[in-house]
């Protein structure tokens, strides 16, 4: 047990927001709070379970999550799942992935859409994402090109040699 030091009462305290209302359809800026790699209940796929914490342009703090097929056992999920993993990587600028820890931290934008469930009722899903401002961020380069570079004129001077 540790002690404080000191007695902290809740009335004194501020009051959070601590809504779970569903958030209103558009897009926001987002963090990457968390990313499990998880196995599906059927036992036959995996996905990303994403935490996602807004960061603007309203409603910063509050929490929204989504799941990335990267394994299944339809093709069209894992499909989808895939190219909505290639965005966010190419939104955080993270050119390869080997580990979901890469992910956290990542700041990327993200359109939130709100679904209406008859048996949960509405909630928020992920519908989209992109880099903050539609342009990605820098991504290091992987390697140089191979490909065979035209051999200069023999004799020919350099274009700054020119006179």
């Amino acid at each position: 047990m540790a002690f404080l030091g000191e007695t902290i009462s809740a009335a004194d305290l501020p009051v959070g927001d601590n809504s779970f209302d569903v958030l209103p359809a558009g897009e926001y800026t987002s963090s990457i709070r968390t990313a499990e790699l998880c196995s599906t209940k059927a036992g036959n796929g995996q996905y990303i379970k994403l935490q996602l914490s807004i960061t603007g342009p309203s409603h910063a703090g509050r929490v929204v999550f989504s799941n990335i097929n990267v394994r299944n056992s339809s093709q069209k999920a894992e499909e989808i799942g895939r190219q909505q993993l290639g965005d966010i990587l190419r939104a955080i600028g993270v050119p390869t992935l080997n580990d979901t820890d890469q992910l956290i931290g990542g700041s990327m934008t993200i359109k939130l859409s709100v679904k209406d469930d008859p048996q949960y009722g509405k909630s928020n899903e992920v519908k989209a994402f992109k880099a903050v401002n539609g342009s990605a961020p820098p991504m290091p380069l992987t390697q140089a090109s191979s490909a065979p570079k035209p051999a200069a004129a023999a004799g020919a001077a350099p274009p700054w040699a020119k006179r």
